[in-house]
Formats: C-alpha cells, structure tokens, sequence
C-alpha cells in the first residue's frame, strides 16, 4: 500500500467540516433553554475554543499532527454529546409533563428537525474523521483503492476495483465531507444502509448509534405532535 505523497494526491480542506460543525452549533443554540444543558453560552465557547485554533492552525486535514486530529476527533465528540443531552431531555420532557413547554405541534416538529438535523451533521463528520484512519490518511494516497482499512465501502470505490468499472469513475477518486454526510443523511431517514456499505465493526456501531437516535428522535416528536394537534 502506497502512503507516501504523491502528486496525485488531493488536499482534504477542514472548511466544508467547519461549516457543518458551525451549522450543528445554530441549530443547538437556537433550541428551547429546557432542551440545552446549561446557560445557553455554554456549548458555543466551548466549540469556538476548538474550532477557531483548528481552522486557522490546520486548515488543510493532510498536512496536520497528531494534537491536530485528537482535538478534530474532541471538537466532534463535543458535538455530538450536546446533541445526545438533547434528545434526553426531549425524552424525559415527555415522560414529564410537568415539565414541557407550552408549544404547539408546529414548533415541536421544528425541535425535532433541529435535533435530527444536527445528528446528520455530526454522524457525517464522525464517518469522514475516522474512515481509513482519518482525512490525513486519505489525502495522503492517490486513489481510495489503495486504503486497504476503509471502514466503508462506497459505489465508486467497488467500481474501482472490479474489472472495466474503472470507465464510470475517475481513478483517482476519494471520498470527501460531502459523501460522508449523504451517508449519514440516508443512514438517518432509511435507518439502514444504502448504496455505502459499513465494512469495520466501527463503522456498523456508529451507523447503528445514528439510526437509534434518528428513530428515537422521530418517533417522540410525532407522538407528541400528534398529541398537540
């Protein structure tokens, strides 16, 4: 396996993360106060004090150390667990009337798009942080067909390696943020895999973390609005 830098190698900018992480970041501050953990301050500096050193320090994923992608991996894990608190406290609010909000079915739909939305958002950047040993692992070679741990198998990657597939895609192809967020946006609404395969044991837990929390999330917010309306 080449892992070597190679003129054909691709840069694996950290700005199309960036954005998805400051998007995950507006749709968790703009939740009901009862739907966030603490003073609503909270989460964005802590975010912020990750987000701003990385995008300036670090703005290119093939060029980074190893501090570099454990606070990647942190800022994600940041993320991710403001979103976890929220669904808990959707759940608990519903097992808790005395505690909901008087809202009408209409905002409860918003909240749960919120949520749902910002768990897309965060699978998305937990399957291109890890996949094949990260972003910089990937840059690094020429073609996805040389990653011989990927942790998922795309389309292009089997047309790659099967014979005459080679016409239909460019060799040289990897996958980028985009393809991993359309895989955890299927993963979210058909709660299975689709046309992108888990291949590692990793890559199944986390599709099946992100598929219980979307089901979890749905299934409370129209029950409840359903009770609303």
């Amino acid at each position: 396996m080449q892992t070597g830098d190679s003129k054909n190698a691709q840069l694996e900018p950290r700005w199309h993360a960036s954005l998805a992480v400051v998007a995950a970041l507006g749709l968790y501050v703009t939740l009901p106060p009862k739907l966030t953990l603490g003073p609503g301050w909270v989460e964005p500096l802590l975010v912020l004090l990750l987000l701003v050193p990385l995008s300036i320090l670090v703005p290119r994923r093939n060029v980074e150390d190893r501090r570099a992608r454990v606070a990647s991996i942190a800022l994600i894990a940041l993320v991710n667990f403001f979103n976890v608190v929220s669904v808990a406290l959707l759940i608990a609010s519903f097992f808790h009337p005395h505690k909901r909000e008087l809202i009408d079915a209409g905002k409860m739909m918003r909240i749960g798009f919120q949520i749902w939305a910002t768990n897309v958002l965060v699978f998305g950047l937990w399957f291109w942080e890890l996949d094949g040993g990260g972003p910089r692992a990937r840059a690094r070679l020429p073609s996805a067909e040389l990653l011989r741990n990927a942790d998922f198998l795309f389309p292009q990657l089997g047309m790659l390696v099967a014979p005459g597939g080679s016409a239909h895609v460019e060799r040289d192809w990897k996958p980028q943020f985009l393809d991993y967020l359309y895989l955890a946006f299927t993963n979210s609404t058909a709660f299975s895999p689709t046309d992108t395969m888990p291949l590692s044991r990793l890559a199944k837990i986390l599709m099946t973390v992100e598929a219980m929390i979307a089901l979890v999330t749905i299934a409370i917010v129209l029950s409840r609005a359903i009770s609303l309306i």
